[in-house]
């Protein structure tokens, strides 16, 4: 409906994507692991072992973005549970873990337990706009060897829809790969049915650790999608321009692009370009810059300009607060990644920039992107709509109020808020004054008192315990 954001030009996108391989063939991408290595090195890109780096002629980069898979579908247990990559949906998903939680935005912050985790599957399955369910907290109450295969088995028992975690490295992956391969009904079903998607965020400045390059080999030998997302910071791991940090983002997506279609061709791929900047007073990183949002709308250029399915930060803030700060950042940056056409829309439920996460931040966020998603939808122009018959039989002066069109209508032109304070001021002070974060606090309780998820065959749920257990010893 709407005519795509764009803040570069097309020799703007070509200049940054040129800047972006001479980078990679001029000074390359560290690399440590030696199968990636003879890989590359099998395909004549120019390795060097000792050092561990690699220079990637741009014939080879080039070939890769032609062969990579340009859209895939994430799966839930409940198989019409998706979410979509490349056909034009939005796509959103609760934070997939952080390491302290908050019981309200604002308040003290503590480390999260099973049952933050429980309860955030559950919220996140409740609410109507969040597509894939992150883990929100990890527990700190199960061991570390083991909390991520822990909390993928959680979130495929507690929720029907696509589910979002961080893996440790490749010594769980396959737990983990087994977990969804038997909820699917074998590995080749899951190959095609796929319920995770490989995240490997390089190290800026283009580098990749070892147990990204795990994940990355795993899922692709495996044909599952993989999402490439580095977190490139301007003035600390990238240039302090940003047209400088965009080309350090799009070589190390590129270069993780290539090693997954050397190991897969056809691989389907997600160009996750979330750069941020840093604070230079308080030398920390920002979510919700306004160049946060310049350069979401770059990246999905960037991105689309590639044919790819792209996945930004956005809908993310600095305030610890519900607060106008926080209003103002998160919907502003999702405002922008929607008109630029992003699939994948942030994190959401976060406090602070990673600072912590908090489920009525969560259910707030939830709101956001319905009114986001209000306002992309637009409005349709027909005989219908256009109402002048209507319009001539009320006349001058009339009401529309009670008509038979009204009734039919309303509810798919005018967005129905939940928790956005619409009363007069009188019926708002007589119902107690509350804010938006009373409401979602007590949307929360309602949630996790009344609402229950799909349950998941109980022999299922044993044979996921059994592999959590195996993973345990």
């Amino acid at each position: 409906m709407f005519n795509r954001l764009t803040v570069l030009s097309e020799s703007d996108i070509q200049a940054v994507q040129n800047a972006s391989l001479e980078i990679l063939s001029d000074v390359g991408v560290r690399v440590p692991h030696k199968d990636m290595l003879d890989r590359l090195s099998d395909v004549g890109a120019n390795v060097d072992f000792s050092r561990q780096t690699v220079r990637l002629p741009t014939d080879i980069v080039s070939k890769a973005l032609a062969q990579a898979g340009k859209r895939h579908i994430l799966y839930g247990r409940d198989r019409t549970r998706q979410a979509r990559f490349g056909y034009g949906d939005i796509v959103t998903c609760s934070s997939a873990g952080q390491y302290s939680w908050v019981e309200k935005p604002g308040g003290p912050r503590r480390s999260p337990t099973r049952q933050d985790l429980y309860q955030s599957i559950t919220v996140a399955d409740a609410l109507e706009h969040i597509t894939i369910v992150g883990a929100m907290g990890m527990p700190s109450d199960v061991p570390l060897t083991w909390r991520d295969v822990y909390m993928a088995a959680e979130l495929v028992k507690g929720s029907a829809k696509p589910g979002h975690l961080w893996i440790t490295d490749g010594k769980s992956l396959p737990y983990i790969l087994e977990i969804y391969e038997i909820v699917q009904g074998g590995r080749q079903a899951h190959q095609q049915y796929p319920m995770i998607a490989g995240f490997v965020e390089p190290i800026s400045p283009l580098g990749f650790a070892h147990t990204s390059l795990e994940i990355l080999i795993g899922c692709a030998q495996k044909g599952l999608p993989i999402s490439f997302g580095p977190m490139a910071q301007a003035g600390a791991t990238a240039p302090v321009t940003l047209a400088g940090t965009l080309a350090v983002e799009n070589a190390e997506i590129l270069a993780g692009i290539t090693m997954a279609q050397i190991i897969s061709p056809g691989l389907p791929v997600t160009y996750g370009g979330i750069p941020h900047v840093m604070d230079m007073r308080e030398m920390l990183i920002s979510f919700s810059a306004p160049e946060q949002g310049i350069m979401a709308v770059a990246m999905t250029q960037i991105g689309k300009a590639y044919g790819l399915p792209v996945y930004i930060n956005v809908g993310l803030g600095d305030s610890k607060l519900l607060d106008a700060q926080n209003g103002m950042e998160r919907g502003i940056t999702m405002m922008l990644g929607a008109l630029a056409g992003g699939d994948l829309l942030g994190h959401l439920g976060i406090c602070g920039a990673d600072q912590g996460t908090s489920l009525e931040q969560l259910i707030v966020d939830n709101q956001m992107v319905s009114y986001i998603k209000r306002i992309m939808g637009a409005f349709t122009v027909n005989d219908d709509t256009l109402a002048v018959d209507l319009i001539k039989k009320v006349g001058i002066g009339g009401n529309f109020m009670a008509e038979e069109h009204t009734v039919k209508h309303f509810r798919q032109e005018l967005w129905m808020p939940r928790g956005f304070d619409r009363h007069n001021w009188d019926a708002w002070l007589a119902g107690g004054g509350k804010s938006i974060g009373d409401w979602a606090t007590a949307e929360k309780e309602r949630i996790l008192s009344t609402y229950i998820p799909t349950p998941m065959d109980e022999r299922l749920a044993l044979e996921i315990d059994r592999i959590v257990n195996a993973a345990a010893h």
